[in-house]
């Protein structure tokens, strides 16, 4: 009975830990970042990278939509947009800790998805974790579980949150 309520407590202290760290957003963040030019995702290497004068300044490890190679062609296929967009707005207020929303669908995007007899989907974010989760976002990163978002770590969705203006470009690369 010993062992399992050292075990209990052990468990019991790493998740507040856990809790804590998501919670504590270094003071660097909240405004010493400087602004993006453009923000770049790589599916393939699962990362998010803030550009500045050309240059990347920031990277992030991302989790994508469950089905995360190719284009998203339609809605509920899990897959995360390619393309150029913008960020065009933002919700403090998300299901997800903070999140800014991708351009997604284009014209062509809507034209392809018509021809094809499909609705394109939509509301494609970049955001933090889902709201009362944080904590596993440790966890999270290591798996594809968006619908197509753009998933980080909330304490990376605050810099991006303040480094990135609102109509900000977005490239999503394969």
């Amino acid at each position: 009975m010993l062992v399992i309520t050292s075990v209990l407590i052990a468990a019991g202290a790493v998740i507040a830990l856990l809790i804590h760290y998501e919670k504590a957003i270094p003071p660097l963040l909240a405004s010493d970042l400087p602004k993006a030019h453009s923000v770049l995702v790589e599916k393939g290497e699962r990362r998010l990278s803030l550009i500045r004068n050309g240059n990347v300044y920031r990277s992030y490890r991302v989790s994508l939509g469950g089905e995360p190679v190719g284009h998203k062609e339609r809605e509920g296929d899990l897959r995360t947009p390619e393309g150029r967009y913008v960020l065009d707005w933002r919700n403090p207020e998300s299901c997800c800790y903070k999140s800014l929303h991708v351009s997604y669908p284009g014209d062509d995007d809507k034209r392809i998805a018509a021809e094809r007899g499909n609705d394109p989907g939509g509301l494609i974010m970049v955001h933090g974790q889902e709201n009362g989760w944080g904590w596993l976002g440790w966890i999270n990163q290591f798996r594809d579980w968006t619908h197509g978002c753009i998933a980080v770590r909330n304490a990376a969705m605050e810099e991006i949150w303040n480094a990135v203006d609102d109509h900000t470009p977005i490239e999503i690369r394969p």
